[in-house]
């Protein structure tokens, strides 16, 4: 397994009569697989909220979804259920996959009662999720459909990052309409996964399907895009970095030891395009074509049990004429829309808490314009429907809400 790395600027060219000038640098990294590649074993983990709520037809499609992932586990993978409702307990403890039918007949057992507490739900998940981390894809998929009434939700951001310094990664499902989708974003950020909404029970089976479809993928874990930037370049100071695909997520920078900056990835997936847009400005720089960053990625291959590979050092390149004309790069440009949609949906957010409900509309129609432009006819429709209705003086929905948030992440799947 090797890292593919692509970098481009949206504008190749630079005026060398300029003493200031910005760039968007789009970085796309996926694993490339080698034929004698073996299969990595998933360490899968399921958090699951069996609170009151889930009365009925919720938990009957969870648990059904559940049974469907136990059958789709090969010899070798692991498996290991939390539940939760006020209280949290390990219903079936981290274990090689070797009697299926018996974890899920403890699946089946599963019924609604009590409250919500999601922090001790991703403790317990957290826990047992590191026990079979060695040479594995570990990652885990926490769903609820409430509020944490009964936990602490700066305790589960907490172990959102305790989850990705041991390498782990966390998705979170939101089910129905009254989870906290701030909370569930903010925790599948943290740990280096996606958040997902089940609008209706039925869809819980194709959820957990398109999630499990994903991790099957991984190919290599553990990886941090390594930044050195040249004398004279350097990032924005205001949100420099951000992935723009498959999700889009805020990343935080951190510096390393020998002055380069790092991003942390999580897991890359194979063949699988993960794309990072960095701001970075420069400064007056010589005629000629100039390198501005050289970038390297820091992972590790769990088929090999090796950890702490670099793959080669790729320079960034940018050509620096007397007499400028620009030199746009198409496929960079979509990704700065996708950026700016979700930026502008956050604002629009923003301004719905403050009570300014005609700026919210303004910056939802905004956003809706920048999925136009990058073709994405699902956000465009979502987004200008809820402008609509805020302009009608209508509520959102708490659906509308989700799906808004949803939308502005990542590009519709069709359902």
């Amino acid at each position: 397994m090797k890292v593919s790395l692509q970098p481009a600027l949206n504008d190749g060219n630079l005026d060398a009569n300029q003493s200031n000038s910005q760039r968007q640098l789009a970085i796309s990294i996926s694993a490339s697989a080698e034929n004698r590649d073996r299969n990595i074993p998933l360490n899968l983990c399921l958090i699951l909220d069996h609170s009151g709520s889930m009365g009925g037809r919720p938990l009957e499609t969870v648990k059904k979804a559940a049974s469907r992932l136990v059958d789709r586990l090969k010899s070798g993978d692991r498996l290991s259920i939390v539940v939760f409702d006020h209280r949290a307990k390990v219903l079936v403890p981290n274990q090689i996959i070797e009697n299926p039918e018996r974890i899920k007949q403890q699946i089946n057992r599963l019924s609604a009662d009590g409250g919500t507490a999601i922090d001790e739900g991703l403790r317990l998940g957290i826990e047992e999720l590191a026990k079979g981390k060695k040479e594995t894809i570990s990652q885990a998929f926490l769903l609820t459909d409430g509020e944490n009434e009964h936990g602490d939700n700066n305790r589960c951001l907490k172990f959102a990052q305790l989850a990705a310094s041991y390498n782990l990664t966390l998705n979170t499902l939101g089910f129905g309409d009254n989870w906290n989708q701030d909370v569930l974003e903010k925790i599948a950020d943290g740990g280096g996964g996606t958040l997902s909404y089940i609008a209706q029970p039925e869809q819980a089976v194709d959820e957990f399907s398109r999630l499990f479809n994903r991790i099957q993928t991984v190919g290599l874990t553990n990886a941090y895009l390594l930044f050195s930037l040249m004398p004279n370049v350097r990032l924005a100071e205001l949100k420099p970095i951000a992935q723009v695909a498959p999700d889009t997520i805020e990343l935080p920078v951190q510096p390393e030891a020998d002055g380069r900056f790092a991003v942390r990835l999580g897991d890359l997936m194979k063949d699988v395009e993960r794309v990072i847009l960095a701001n970075v400005y420069l400064g007056q720089l010589p005629e000629g074509r100039q390198t501005i960053a050289k970038l390297q990625v820091r992972y590790d291959d769990p088929a090999q049990n090796k950890t702490g590979l670099l793959s080669e050092t790729i320079p960034v390149e940018a050509n620096v004429v007397r007499v400028y004309q620009s030199s746009p790069t198409a496929e960079v440009q979509q990704h700065i829309l996708a950026l700016a949609k979700y930026r502008q949906t956050q604002l629009a957010e923003a301004k719905l808490q403050q009570g300014d409900r005609a700026g919210a509309a303004t910056m939802l129609q905004t956003a809706a314009k920048t999925a136009l432009q990058m073709g994405d006819k699902s956000a465009a429709t979502v987004l200008q429907t809820s402008a609509t209705r805020l302009q009608a003086g209508e509520e959102l929905s708490e659906s509308d809400r989700k799906k808004t948030r949803i939308v502005s992440k990542t590009v519709l799947q069709d359902s």
